[in-house]
């Protein structure tokens, strides 16, 4: 009789055990207002997530992308409000400032990776350098304030967080297309494998004839397009950004890849794992606000014990398969 595998089924559990945590705690959890907002607000994590699976499993790390989505969402919203005088406050305008956000996502992803993967600096001491440049970036183009989008872009531009089908917002459609896609990309292409390979051993990827600088620089490139999508569906929300737009993503973003299964030292990903692992956490924040339980300034912390936790039960468990 094949034995369950509880650590590739407790985030599921855990997942399920929360729900109906919730729903006992307080009727209103179960709510469709609720439930849509605590998934469209996972959105945003979920999409940086989702790349920064294939960046872990690779065996590298990223820990701009909080500061990288305020600078995206500065910049693009910067592009829009140059353009409205040119080209109008229209869906034109709106899709230039779309593109703004997915190339300087990308951009932005390549910089990190090509320091990574050409110059050879580790991938900490990159990303930790890059998450001040992009903070400050921000900081000095909204001159220590706030950069605001066009009234009449804003109103026009709120569908696009705001509406959906249904209850079930834009954000949250987006989110699930991504992760299908991205599940699909780690478990049946070429590239996926060749991400595991990379972070399992990258020597023997080498022998193997994987070109191991590209495959990292790929995972870059992928997660800072990510971020300029998550940035896309954000800007909406408030049609806002300041140098405290994005803080402590990076360390939602991780803390879900960890909880989701993803080795912190790379070689195994999996992108649905990422997903209850946002869920997860969402629905820990969402729990404790509803119930009153604890200080909403607390909840980093919480992150943070729940990614002490994630890595001794995963070096727990590589120990016991050594045995």
């Amino acid at each position: 009789m094949k034995r369950i595998d509880l650590h590739l089924l407790g985030p599921l559990i855990a997942l399920i055990g929360l729900f109906i945590l919730g729903a006992l705690l307080n009727p209103a959890f179960l709510a469709p207002a609720n439930l849509s907002n605590v998934l469209a607000r996972s959105a945003f994590i979920g999409l940086i997530a989702v790349g920064m699976t294939f960046v872990i499993t690779q065996g590298g790390i990223d820990l701009s992308v909080g500061s990288m989505a305020a600078f995206i969402a500065g910049i693009t919203i910067m592009a829009m409000n140059a353009l409205a005088p040119i080209t109008g406050a229209n869906w034109g305008t709106i899709l230039l400032g779309m593109g703004v956000a997915l190339a300087g996502g990308a951009l932005a992803g390549y910089v990190n990776g090509a320091l990574v993967t050409k110059a050879r600096i580790e991938a900490f001491i990159v990303t930790l350098g890059t998450m001040g440049i992009f903070r400050s970036l921000v900081t000095w183009l909204a001159d220590g304030g706030t950069l605001s989008l066009d009234s009449g872009l804003r109103t026009l531009y709120r569908p696009v967080y705001f509406g959906g089908i249904g209850w079930i917002t834009w954000p949250i459609i987006v989110f699930a297309i991504v992760a299908v896609l991205g599940e699909w990309t780690m478990r049946h292409t070429r590239f996926g494998r060749h991400v595991e390979a990379t972070g399992s051993n990258d020597r023997v990827a080498r022998y193997s004839a994987v070109d191991v600088a590209r495959v990292r620089l790929q995972t870059y490139v992928l997660l800072g397009a990510l971020v300029g999508l998550a940035t896309i569906l954000y800007v909406p929300r408030l049609g806002s950004a300041s140098g405290s737009t994005g803080v402590l993503w990076e360390l939602e973003a991780i803390a879900a890849v960890i909880i989701g299964g993803t080795a912190l030292k790379g070689g195994t990903g999996r992108v649905w794992g990422t997903v209850v692992g946002v869920l997860i956490l969402s629905l820990i924040d969402n729990i404790l606000n509803l119930a009153d339980l604890v200080s909403p300034y607390l909840n980093g912390a919480i992150q943070g014990v729940i990614i002490v936790l994630a890595v001794v039960l995963q070096r727990e468990k590589r120990t016991a398969d050594e045995r």
